[in-house]
């Protein structure tokens, strides 16, 4: 019994050695079959990678431009600030007890609890001003706001506390300052009058609270209009990648040198960049500068009119077709526009040389000009082309705002067939369909009414739009007065005195 246990134990061992010794074999015999190639020769365990193969100029020229944008980033993202607002907003806070239908119509001899909440913002800032230890920061109007408490975050980390020096919300310009006893560098200011479509943009800020974030594009496009309401500026447009935070960077060229003011971005998906940022043109902010420093304040220059872009209908009706420039469509009584020899309906090309690309682009160019400045305004009226000289004068809002010297204070449209057919007016009627009375205006005076249509002027028999202006400058020097057609009445105004 002990041998047959011995015996068995022995075959066992023999056994499992013989198994082993074929599992071993097997592993070998794969291992040199996976390293034989197709051809029966040994593949290198380890395949050398081909080198990249790219031609000498073509690196050369990616390897400078690259040295370009870390030059820019070393040169410009130290004068570059993040801006840390908090503002206090006060709501009132129901108060109905746990009562529901207080919740929904309240208590009428309770008033509801206020109460102060903090609200946080963020954007950027340009140091383009420094006086002693004192450093100045340009930024956006709306970066600050109403803001109760400013601080800045300078490129290292270093937070300081700011104060804020001036803002104007025309330009969305505004002004901060901080002090720090060390050396900062000054942004270096370009030209943008000399910046055009495909020229290089690189938007330095602080997106979404990233600080020194650089990006960069081309600019898309210059001289755009239609921004933020209220704003006068025309814009820089490009397909840099702007977000929210950016607001007050710079915008600066292949050079580093700031050719505009990051701003407002147009977006379809709720605020992200889709290519579409909008810069202010530096030049629009120069002279903010210095105002700002000294008075705390932009001070604009005045014209005296209410301009408007015509359309199709009103430039072929004045004569105007192919050019540029914006028209005059009220003037301000007693204004440096009237002074100067400026009318309604006249069409205004260029100022001081300059071309004038539209209603917005002269309201900037005005509102750059200095109190006491006199400027050249080029003029068309009745299709001859004349110079008119104005003394500007300061721009003050009750001035601005005070529609009883509007003269003669009524937007005219051309009677085309598009309106006849659109007014069911009957056909052949001629004059001119009244779009806009303006509130206390001499032609609200009188009574004239929104849909009358307007025959005639001082007596004069009007069929368009250049008799209107015409009778306006030539006839109605010291009084107004309208014959209107009136649903199916005809009647005369009664009589504005100057």
């Amino acid at each position: 019994m002990n041998l047959v246990k011995r015996l068995s134990s022995r075959n066992f061992f023999i056994f499992n050695l013989v198994l082993l010794g074929a599992i071993f074999g097997f592993f070998l015999a794969f291992l040199s079959f996976s390293c034989t190639s197709p051809g029966g020769t040994k593949a290198k365990a380890e395949e050398s990678p081909s080198p990249v193969v790219i031609p000498q100029d073509a690196l050369s020229a990616a390897e400078n431009l690259q040295t370009a944008f870390r030059a820019i980033s070393d040169k410009v993202l130290p004068s570059v600030v993040e801006l840390k607002t908090v503002s206090i907003r006060r709501q009132q806070i129901p108060n109905f007890n746990g009562i529901p239908w207080e919740f929904f119509f309240g208590r009428p001899n309770e008033r509801n609890e206020e109460r102060e909440f903090r609200s946080q913002g963020l954007g950027s800032g340009i140091i383009v001003r420094k006086s002693a230890d004192t450093y100045y920061a340009l930024t956006n109007f709306h970066v600050v706001g109403d803001a109760t408490e400013i601080s800045i975050a300078l490129n290292d980390g270093t937070e300081l506390p700011a104060r804020l020096v001036g803002k104007d919300d025309r330009k969305d310009l505004a002004m901060v300052s901080f002090v720090y006893r060390e050396n900062l560098p000054l942004a270096v200011l370009g030209d943008s009058d000399t910046v055009k479509v495909g020229d290089w943009a690189i938007a330095i800020g602080n997106p979404l609270g990233f600080m020194s974030s650089m990006t960069m594009g081309i600019v898309s496009a210059v001289g755009r209009t239609g921004g933020p309401a209220g704003n006068i500026n025309d814009f820089i447009q490009t397909d840099t990648s702007i977000n929210q935070g950016n607001s007050g960077g710079a915008l600066v060229n292949i050079r580093g040198e700031v050719i505009g003011i990051n701003t407002w971005i147009a977006s379809s998906s709720g605020g992200g960049s889709v290519g579409l940022g909008f810069a202010i043109p530096i030049n629009n902010a120069k002279r903010s500068i210095d105002e700002f420093i000294d008075k705390g304040e932009i001070s604009y220059g005045w014209l005296g009119v209410s301009l408007t872009d015509p359309d199709r209908d009103m430039t072929q009706a004045l004569n105007l077709t192919g050019r540029r420039g914006a028209m005059v469509s009220q003037l301000f009584l007693g204004s440096p526009a009237e002074k100067g020899g400026i009318q309604p309906g006249d069409f205004i090309t260029s100022l001081n040389g300059r071309e004038v690309r539209g209603m917005n682009h002269l309201t900037l160019m005005v509102g750059d000009l200095k109190p006491g400045d006199r400027a050249v305004f080029s003029v068309v009226r009745d299709g001859v082309s004349r110079d008119m000289q104005v003394r500007i004068e300061e721009r003050k809002n009750e001035t601005a705002a005070e529609n009883n010297k509007l003269w003669p204070g009524v937007y005219v449209v051309p009677i085309t067939d598009a309106v006849r057919d659109t007014l069911k007016l009957k056909a052949g009627t001629e004059g001119l369909y009244v779009g806009q009375v303006i509130a206390k205006s001499p032609a609200a005076v009188v009574g004239l009414l929104r849909q009358d249509i307007i025959t005639a002027v001082n007596g004069e028999r009007i069929r368009g739009m250049a008799d209107f202006y015409k009778v306006v400058r030539e006839k109605a020097g010291k009084e107004l007065w309208f014959e209107v057609q009136r649903g199916d009445s005809t009647l005369e105004t009664p009589r504005f005195k100057r």
